[in-house]
């Protein structure tokens, strides 16, 4: 008997949390909530490696571009602009 009090404040604390989430996405629109990535999107940051802290190389989707950025304290820096087939053998048809 002394098991089920705190399992059952631990399956109430869950619910609440998932109903919380559940909320929020039925609510809002932003993308961080969502689990499904919408592929009609102009603007897409497809990968990102931390080189630090603070420092980090981006590559972005732009439309038929691909962009390498790097971030870091004082800002960001475009280090390629190239064609996305460039970048991404297996978009050529």
């Amino acid at each position: 008997m002394e098991i089920a009090q705190p399992v059952a404040a631990l399956v109430l604390v869950l619910s609440l949390l998932g109903g919380a989430l559940w909320v929020l996405r039925r609510r809002s629109g932003i993308g961080a909530l969502t689990l499904s990535r919408p592929r009609d999107r102009r603007v897409e940051c497809l990968e990102r490696v931390a080189l630090g802290p603070q420092h980090a190389l981006h590559l972005v989707r732009l439309g038929d571009r691909g962009l390498l950025v790097a971030s870091f304290p004082a800002g960001c820096a475009l280090l390629r602009d190239c064609a996305w087939q460039d970048l991404n053998p297996e978009a050529k048809s």
